[in-house]
């Protein structure tokens, strides 16, 4: 008989991850990564599926690969590797192995990492990015640049990424790019004779990125854009006369979405391919994908470019050709973790709310695999309800309720806001509130504004933190309360992560109402934030207005440590202490002046782990977070039933 999720139980999900379709367009190799509580790690192992029949088997054993890629021969695999490493060593190996099977063979090993392996178009090289360090004679830091560290990677200062090149027989490995700049995505064009990269080269304007195009083996790179984008993905035409990129003029800044643009690179001029008022990434949470955040790349084929695009609580995928519409690929209620496409086929990973992510392929609702039918008969993973209202100043806004199994009775809630705040909720798994609900709490979450899968103006928030979003949330809260009967509405905690850690400070220094809260990775002070996270300065004076000397007053009216001595609500902070994103700083301002004005709080730090410790953190760090809420939820909620 199926029971109730726990903290531990991800470790019995399969997450599936990063599809790469054969040239001939027959089978799909992917990875599968699973949680090993034992040695608190996590494994991973390449898999290949005949998309016709949908058997899949295991194609290496090592536990420590994944990222697998068809050569364009179809002859063998790449696929990155942290075999032979223990937990503790940095970087990673690249290795190819035969597609019919056979023993791998090491290409290179890098101590400073192999990301986004490509082969070339004759399937004898592999490019890929690498950073490029400046070692310090001893162990003191010498910093000359601003952006010093970086969330996941811990300081940065002294390095710069890099694409290099590498021959598959003899390892020989050749760096292609140079200077103090840091290359993001590439792709190699069709006859192997030119690359395109993405590049950011101004350390004041990181989010700033262009594109760049060079003739291999040796040419000078020639500069096609104009530094007045944010780029992320880039992606040759079949005919190699075109260029595919996703990014933003940010005419709203950070709350902009991407679209589709295409590049002449001979005229350098350029033109979006469509214009649908949706941001052209998977923005949606989730805690039951293999890495911190949803795939954003693109494919461009025969038949068009394809891209993912957010849509309110899902994530599709979405083909157009250059002069031609968008036509959805693949919709439904579910949210698309990957996918790729040849010879017509386009074979995917996805996702739904009670559903983790199996392999599918274009055309069939079915999914091809069933790594985690297991999981369904084991674990009772519940179903949650959608609800939509109208917010006080007419927008519609969209919500869920995750309900206990035991519907006869009244459950305690918890209110859950989500990071960003340009993500979402809806249709992804999330392991937290499945725990949630099988401890015997409601959990209720929406999208108010600020998230992403609708408008640009319903995501540009800029300057208005805590107004208009912490209304919805209160608005959201109340409709949630009258439509579930099944809901104690006098027994409601508060709890977030990121942004959801901010809106948490703000709620309880301007409300009474929740019993209980938990603030997680948050932000206490903008003037602190500014100076400490590795996107600071940008971030803060886009989404906030301004830095600490020209808007000194504006950034602390809009920070939660402002109503501190408002705090009535018992309160426990949590941290990751090399959190680089929200540096933990944030949590000991809240928590220090909690204890310092009389308040109820604790403080929980957490060492080793970063921003993203509830997706992708220890195993037993993961358990022990949410084990804290739970304690924290059960010491001020369950005592009043």
């Amino acid at each position: 008989m199926a029971r109730g999720i726990r903290p531990a139980d991800f470790a019995l999900y399969s997450l599936l991850s990063d599809p790469s379709v054969s040239p001939d367009g027959k089978r799909a190799a992917f990875a599968v990564k699973k949680a090993d509580m034992k040695e608190d790690a996590y494994g991973s192992d390449i898999y290949i599926c005949d998309l016709s029949d949908g058997k899949a088997s295991q194609f290496t054993s090592g536990g420590k690969d994944s990222s697998p890629k068809f050569s364009p021969d179809g002859k063998s695999i790449l696929f990155v590797s942290r075999r032979g490493l223990k937990k503790e060593d940095k970087g990673n190996a690249l290795y190819v192995i035969p597609a019919g099977g056979g023993e791998a063979r090491e290409v290179l090993r890098s101590e400073r990492g192999v990301s986004n392996p490509q082969w070339s178009s004759d399937s004898k090289s592999i490019y890929f990015v690498s950073a490029v360090e400046r070692k310090e004679k001893d162990d003191v830091k010498v910093i000359r640049r601003m952006t010093f560290w970086f969330n996941g990677e811990g300081f940065i200062y002294n390095q710069r990424k890099h694409l290099f090149k590498a021959d598959t027989q003899t390892g020989k490995t050749t760096q292609l790019t140079r200077g103090q700049f840091d290359v993001g995505d590439f792709s190699l064009g069709p006859d192997g004779r030119k690359l395109a990269y993405i590049a950011s080269t101004n350390d004041l304007r990181p989010f700033i990125s262009d594109v760049f195009v060079t003739d291999l083996p040796r040419g000078k790179p020639r500069k096609l854009t104009k530094s007045d984008m944010e780029l992320s993905a880039v992606a040759w035409s079949p005919d190699g006369a075109r260029i595919a990129v996703s990014g933003s003029k940010l005419p709203a800044g950070f709350a902009s979405h991407s679209h589709i643009w295409v590049l002449d690179p001979r005229t350098k001029e350029s033109a979006m391919v469509e214009g649908v008022d949706k941001n052209k990434a998977n923005s949606l949470n989730s805690d039951a994908r293999p890495g911190a955040h949803g795939p954003t790349g693109l494919v461009w084929t025969r038949e068009g470019i394809y891209y993912p695009q957010g849509d309110g609580d899902s994530v599709h995928i979405y083909r157009v050709k250059p002069g031609g519409e968008p036509k959805m690929v693949v919709g439904g209620e579910r949210c698309v973790e990957g996918y790729d496409a040849s010879e017509g086929r386009l074979a995917f990973v996805a996702m739904d709310s009670s559903h983790l992510a199996e392999l599918f392929v274009e055309g069939k609702e079915k999914p091809l695999t069933s790594f985690n039918s297991g999981v369904y008969k084991e674990l009772r993973v519940l179903h949650h309800e959608k609800f939509t209202f109208k917010a006080s100043d007419g927008e519609q806004v969209e919500g869920w309720v995750l309900l206990p199994e035991n519907r006869a009775k009244k459950h305690p809630a918890i209110l859950y806001v989500h990071g960003g705040p340009k993500t979402a909720f809806g249709n992804s798994y999330m392991h937290e509130f499945q725990v949630f609900a099988g401890a015997g709490y409601a959990v209720v979450y929406m999208n108010p504004r600020g998230s992403d899968g609708y408008s640009e103006k319903f995501a540009d928030i800029r300057g208005r933190w805590g107004t208009r979003d912490f209304d919805d949330l209160m608005e959201g809260l109340d409709l949630a309360l009258k439509k579930y009967p099944q809901i104690d509405g006098s027994n409601v905690a508060i709890a977030g992560g990121s942004y959801g850690g901010f809106m948490t400070n703000w709620t309880v220094g301007h409300t009474d109402r929740f019993k209980a809260a938990v603030t997680d990775r948050s932000i206490t002070f903008w003037s602190s934030f500014w100076a400490t996270s590795d996107i600071g300065p940008s971030f803060t004076e886009d989404q906030v207005g301004g830095d600490p000397w020209n808007a000194e007053e504006k950034l602390l009216n809009d920070s939660p440590g402002r109503y501190l001595p408002n705090v009535q609500t018992p309160v426990l902070v949590i941290h990751s202490m090399e959190d680089y994103r929200c540096w933990m700083v944030g949590g000991l301002e809240f928590f220090t002046a909690l204890k310092r004005l009389g308040k109820e709080a604790e403080l929980v730090l957490i060492p080793g782990e970063n921003h993203d410790l509830s997706r992708v953190g220890k195993p037993k760090h993961r358990v022990a977070r949410l084990n804290h809420y739970l304690r924290w939820f059960d010491k001020h909620m369950r005592s009043r039933r």
